[in-house]
């Protein structure tokens, strides 16, 4: 029987408000066995564009990332807060390893090529993006790698990596060695069935189930990708994906994702 690996991913709701970025933590160090976390950027970044007069640019909530904003983002996505979480972590008696994709050439990308939107400095991911044997290294060696969302080419250029695709890509690299459960973060309990009800969580979803939600509407628009993503890394080999909220992740309110 394969050991299990825990992939973690949160965002930026947990990261801007320190009191809940403490409690998933402390959540985070009770869980037993090999643990991964990836984390998204928070409002900082923004917040520090805006003050040096640049705009933030999203489309469809991807970040278009021109060389400023790529500055920006990588002292605050693979810098402070990354050492934050590392720190609060140790704090914890976790002993962890802030990564970026860069370092131990752990996750490298592809520059998204331009089409009809120029996203700037936005790294794609493939196949074999994943360091496993570097990765499969620390997690033997009982410390818990935290990735942030900047990634690199091999040819010395940083990349802008969405975050719930680099853990989707992780999950998938790993699943070959361990049994991977994927875990998606947030503000809610799981996927709501009445996005009006915090108490309608579904508490198992098919993709059959899932294609019928989605047509209907009534799925969020901002968590289709994410569902995406994870139906993807199910038929890719990962064992289980688990959609929950970051301040209960030790509790059995949750959605799963499953085969069939």
């Amino acid at each position: 029987m394969r050991e299990v690996l825990k992939i973690f991913k949160i965002g930026g709701g947990i990261l801007d408000d320190p009191d809940q970025l403490g409690r998933f933590l402390s959540e985070l160090a009770r869980v037993p066995g090999r643990t991964l976390l990836v984390h998204g950027g928070g409002k900082g970044a923004s917040q520090m564009l805006q003050r040096l007069g640049l705009e933030p640019q999203l489309v469809q909530g991807r970040r278009i990332t021109d060389a400023a904003t790529l500055d920006i983002v990588t002292m605050f996505y693979a810098g402070k807060t990354n050492k934050q979480i590392v720190a609060l972590l140790q704090q914890r008696g976790i002993n962890a390893l802030g990564l970026s994709g860069a370092d131990g050439n752990s996750i490298r990308a592809t520059k998204r090529p331009v089409q009809a939107i120029d996203y700037g400095f936005v790294g794609d991911l493939s196949e074999q993006s994943v360091n496993t044997a570097l990765l499969h290294q620390l997690l033997q060696a009982g410390i818990m790698p935290v990735f942030c969302a900047i990634t690199h080419d091999g040819q010395g250029q940083l990349l802008n990596t969405n975050a719930d695709t680099i853990a989707s890509a992780l999950a998938r690299a790993l699943a070959g060695a361990y049994a991977v459960e994927l875990h998606f973060c947030f503000e809610k309990d799981g996927v709501l069935a009445d996005v009006h009800d915090e108490q309608s969580v579904l508490a198992q979803i098919t993709p059959e189930v899932y294609h019928t939600l989605k047509a209907s509407g009534a799925i969020a628009a901002g968590m289709v990708p994410k569902l995406d993503n994870a139906f993807a890394a199910l038929a890719a080999g990962v064992e289980k994906v688990v959609i929950e909220s970051a301040l209960r992740i030790n509790e059995p309110v949750k959605t799963v994702l499953c085969r069939s």
